[in-house]
């Protein structure tokens, strides 16, 4: 296949369209092309503000998700979030200890569990930890820097807690899910901090509304198999459930 760069760029941006991301190594080989001929494609999609270059390829402009305030996250889609909650805490072993990811989700999960007497909970949120403050659970903050008008801690002092322990349960958050770059955060810092938790956990479980799904955000955190299984709401479609995992649970 012979094409011409404009003919090159209209094949690429099909192809973001129709799957959500495109690869540097497989869209060479796809249009017959050197790699260094698919990274100049890329850079001049980007200069036009079509795509968005991330590690070995591109996603498309329009499709990433950026970082929501907390005010705004608060009340969206609550209802959803407080069901999401209450089989989450289904989960919750006596006398274990969780990591609460940060986020409005995660942030009903601690409502619901503050009575109870038998758990440790350690999160990278300052609101679950307001939330905490006059309850029977015991709480550890991760520390770091605060993320303005979200809330959450980040940084090299968060990510040294998060190395030196081990836990019995993660609940992640996610800013996006997609079936082909799995779950997904809207800075590297956060995205960092989810794959350490991840990796402190004995089993991690993905909290997510249904609206976060077949979205784009800037960093990818893992795949979908790298966790136990999802808790959604009801709509999420039957065609799509199947896109995303095994072990997936609506409320």
């Amino acid at each position: 296949m012979n094409m011409k760069a404009q003919e090159r760029k209209n094949v690429i941006q099909n192809l973001l369209e129709s799957n959500g991301k495109v690869e540097i190594e497989e869209l060479a080989e796809q249009l017959n092309v050197s790699q260094m001929t698919i990274r100049r494609d890329l850079t001049q999609l980007e200069a036009d503000n079509q795509v968005i270059r991330t590690p070995g390829g591109a996603i498309p402009q329009k499709a990433l998700i950026r970082e929501t305030p907390y005010a705004r996250k608060e009340v969206e889609h609550l209802d959803a979030k407080k069901e999401i909650a209450k089989k989450a805490v289904t989960l919750i072993e006596s006398n274990s200890t969780i990591l609460l990811d940060s986020g409005t989700t995660t942030l009903e999960v601690a409502r619901l569990i503050k009575d109870r007497q038998d758990l440790t909970v350690v999160t990278n949120d300052i609101k679950i930890a307001a939330e905490l403050v006059h309850s029977s659970v015991t709480c550890i903050v991760t520390g770091g820097e605060v993320q303005a008008e979200v809330g959450a801690l980040y940084g090299s002092q968060a990510q040294a807690l998060i190395e030196s322990i081990h836990v019995d349960l993660f609940l992640l958050g996610a800013h996006a899910v997609n079936a082909l770059s799995g779950v997904m955060a809207p800075t590297l810092e956060k995205a960092k901090m989810k794959q350490l938790m991840i990796q402190s956990a004995r089993e991690t479980w993905l909290l997510c509304d249904s609206s976060k799904f077949a979205q784009q955000s800037f960093a990818h955190v893992c795949r979908l198999d790298q966790v136990a299984g999802i808790i959604t709401d009801s709509d999420l479609g039957l065609h799509e459930l199947g896109q995303y995992h095994e072990k997936i649970i609506q409320v």
